[in-house]
């Protein structure tokens, strides 16, 4: 197994109405990325993805100033709010086409692309407003803006599709944290697009971060590419954001 630095690129704390979240704190997924080797995740609060962007960044910005080094923010833009984003101190911006409503194409999200900080967006397979093919058109036109789509679409009956449609876009990133992602899809996934562009992620507190990983860890991979796509990709494209 190979000894580099495993990354999350996908988590949240906060609860959210519609799942039971056993545990929502940071203090339960420090413990957790403790145990099983995680350095460190980006996270977005559920406050921020639901009714409160503005509040949810706040506490998401408090979260990684208490535990130094372990928690990167995906800052939350609500489309229809207008959220104010900053470009200093985080991995970047969350968005979430179905909560809000608003297509990942919408012009609406103009001022994310503006940025050009990371983007880490839910991705839903035939889902009128973040479709993969909605990922392709929005990263052929910002090809400088590094855009994970997370869940690779999330159906499995749409994975092969969503890395035929980024193979084209080389600032296109498969995330692949999901209850129907397995190892051997990673693999799959990995084999169309390249391992330099399939990152890991595990939908904590959703999620059991301990299931992610293990499809990562697990996965049919060289040692080469699980480096890669366990940490190795995220720390490229985050860069001195990491640190």
């Amino acid at each position: 197994m190979s000894g580099a630095p495993v990354l999350d690129a996908h988590g949240h704390v906060g609860t959210w109405p519609d799942f039971l979240i056993p545990d929502p704190t940071a203090e339960g997924l420090v413990a957790t990325m403790d145990r099983i080797g995680v350095a460190a995740m980006g996270i977005s609060h559920l406050l921020a993805v639901g009714p409160d962007a503005e509040g949810g960044n706040r506490l998401a910005l408090d979260v990684a100033a208490r535990f130094p080094g372990r928690f990167g923010v995906w800052q939350v833009y609500n489309p229809h709010h207008r959220t104010p984003l900053v470009t200093g101190g985080v991995w970047g911006v969350k968005l979430h086409p179905d909560v809000h409503q608003c297509p990942l194409d919408d012009p609406l999200y103009e001022p994310v692309w503006r940025l050009g900080l990371p983007v880490l967006a839910h991705g839903q397979t035939d889902s009128p407003w973040s479709d993969p093919a909605r990922f392709a058109a929005v990263a052929a036109r910002h090809p400088g803006v590094p855009l994970l789509m997370g869940h690779t679409g999330l159906w499995p009956y749409g994975f092969a599709r969503a890395a035929r449609l980024a193979e084209g876009h080389p600032n296109l990133y498969l995330e692949v944290c999901g209850s129907r992602m397995t190892g051997r899809w990673i693999a799959r996934l990995a084999a169309t697009v390249g391992a330099g562009r399939v990152v890991f992620g595990s939908d904590a507190c959703f999620l059991d971060l301990r299931t992610g990983y293990g499809r990562v860890a697990l996965a049919p991979l060289t040692d080469a590419d699980r480096a890669l796509v366990q940490g190795g990709n995220l720390a490229r494209l985050l860069g001195p954001r990491l640190a």
